[in-house]
């Protein structure tokens, strides 16, 4: 009997892999076809050894990606779905806010993209105290995440609040000799919410909402990845504003050359200790948790422990093919294409933007989770259209930015002003599932394909100077337009359902009176 339930979770088990496989090859196939046609144009000029070398990373970066899909639905999903229950149902609010606080911490330092990010800028500060910083902002945020789904407090309030303190400080750091900071900072904010954070952290929402319940339980659960966004980017504010440091910036050796001659086996080496050491946290909070707080039967462990497994294979060889095959690709795409034609440049990468959306492993837990919790009401493919053009507008008006050297906070201020006040129009379900979206986009091959290329582009355009002030802000900007496709999506349903409901109006006050039966 059990080797037929085994063998029947092994059919289930490779059924699920060979649907993430398709998904994956579907999301990766536009970014591939994309670099292949230019390398067959005079815009960019890749060698033969760089083509190989990428169509090798775009196969193992499907594999990646569908591994880890996989294993986000066995053991990340179930994870913070699970504590969010199990410590709601406790009903001991401290110990709730003490772990949510905690696993904040802990998965943020496990983020793959706050590591990139962390490395890029290493020249500028200490990478230690970026990533511990940037988790003491998630796990305090996290905390209050948590508090807004327990005493239901409305997410709008809480956003206008906190931009608020957000553009105040921006002001200060902004007029200070630390300005160049700015947009790193902001960049901060939309790199923490990636692939290991937002499976958990939206699975831990929906544990505490439904478990609490509530006639809103469904819009309740979202915002958590909104509210997380926000902590890091306060937090890294906070840190510039102090930090005594120089501010001269190093631009990161991209090369090709410079990539294999560090060696591909040794760069997986170093991602899987990196993984490794991140999620070996996350696992022994989990097993403290499960002694003392949860008691979860034998067969969702080892269903748990299988998925985290697949999860860390699954990441390992995502990061190890986006930094071999696909980081220095999107350099020498952004200093080919800038010094080739600027036009050609903002359209191809709204294109790009477009597409590169799809590769993101964390959009797709995003889209799933928003068809589940809204049955059917935001579909996938919505939810992918909504964010593909908006990532598409964000990396545009990016490389805009970048030729005409003007400040982030052109873009930034009049866009948060633009989301905030579409808030006040659309049902909270599309406010809440739009600002998490915003934290979801910006993932690893944002920060490891597309700040590339944006650098690149800012170095011909302008000089290595220029970088920190112009290159950076490109991962905000993504983090920032899904704010406003997302909700417009949303105003546009509430306009249509009044239109609806006019028109029935006029059709019931048009309707013929000879259809009115009078009684003698």
């Amino acid at each position: 009997m059990n080797s037929e339930k085994d063998s029947l979770s092994l059919h289930l088990m490779w059924k699920a892999l060979f649907s993430k496989l398709k998904e994956a090859l579907t999301s990766v196939l536009p970014v591939g076809l994309i670099v292949f046609v230019l390398s067959l144009t005079p815009l960019v000029t890749l060698t033969g050894r760089e083509m190989t070398v990428f169509g090798i990373s775009a196969l193992v970066l499907i594999l990646g990606i569908a591994l880890f899909n996989l294993g986000a639905d066995l053991a990340m999903t179930p994870m913070g779905q699970f504590i969010g229950e199990g410590l709601t149902k406790s009903k001991k609010k401290s110990i709730l806010l003490i772990v949510s606080f905690v696993m904040g911490l802990l998965i943020t330092i496990a983020e793959p993209d706050l590591s990139v990010l962390a490395e890029q800028v290493s020249s500028l500060m200490n990478g230690t105290m970026l990533i511990v910083t940037v988790g003491l902002g998630v796990g305090i945020f996290l905390l209050m995440a948590v508090l807004k789904i327990v005493h239901r407090v409305d997410l709008t309030s809480m956003l206008l609040f906190f931009y608020l303190m957000l553009f105040s400080l921006a002001a200060l750091l902004f007029t200070s000799e630390k300005g160049d900071l700015l947009p790193m900072s902001f960049d901060s904010g939309g790199v923490t919410t990636g692939p290991i954070t937002v499976p958990f952290i939206m699975a831990l929402g929906v544990g505490i909402a439904m478990t609490v319940g509530g006639r809103r339980a469904n819009e309740n659960s979202f915002g958590l990845i909104a509210l997380c966004s926000i902590g890091p980017i306060i937090a890294v504010m906070i840190l510039s504003i102090f930090s005594r440091g120089s501010m001269s910036y190093d631009i990161p050796d991209y090369s090709m050359s410079s990539v294999l001659a560090h060696g591909i086996g040794r760069e997986l080496w170093e991602v899987m200790l990196e993984v490794g050491k991140s999620l070996l946290l996350i696992i022994l909070f989990f097993l403290l948790l499960q002694a003392f707080i949860l008691k979860l039967p034998k067969h969702t462990l080892i269903s748990i422990g299988i998925g985290i497994v697949l999860t860390f294979i699954g990441l390992a060889i995502f990061l190890t093919a986006v930094a071999v095959g696909f980081m220095p690709i999107g350099y020498k795409m952004g200093t080919e294409l800038a010094s080739y034609n600027q036009n050609i440049l903002v359209i191809l990468s709204f294109v790009i933007g477009c597409v590169v959306v799809l590769a993101e492993p964390a959009v797709h837990v995003l889209n799933q989770q928003v068809e589940e919790i809204t049955n059917g009401q935001v579909t996938r493919r919505q939810m992918m259209i909504a964010l593909s053009v908006g990532v598409g507008l964000s990396i545009g008006l990016s490389i805009l930015r970048i030729i005409y050297g003007f400040s982030l906070l052109y873009y930034l201020i009049p866009g948060y002003l633009l989301s905030l006040g579409l808030s006040f129009f659309v049902p909270k379900l599309y406010t809440a599932i739009a600002f998490d979206s915003g934290g979801v986009a910006s993932g690893p091959l944002t920060s490891s394909f597309i700040l590339p290329m944006a650098i690149g582009a800012c170095v011909v355009l302008h000089s290595s100077a220029e970088v920190l002030s112009l290159g950076f802000g490109i991962v905000a900007m993504v983090a920032m337009t899904p704010l406003i496709t997302i909700q417009a999506l949303g105003f546009r349903g509430v306009v249509a359902a009044r239109k609806r409901e006019q028109a029935a109006m006029r059709r019931i006050l048009a309707a013929d009176d000879e259809q009115i039966i009078y009684f003698e």
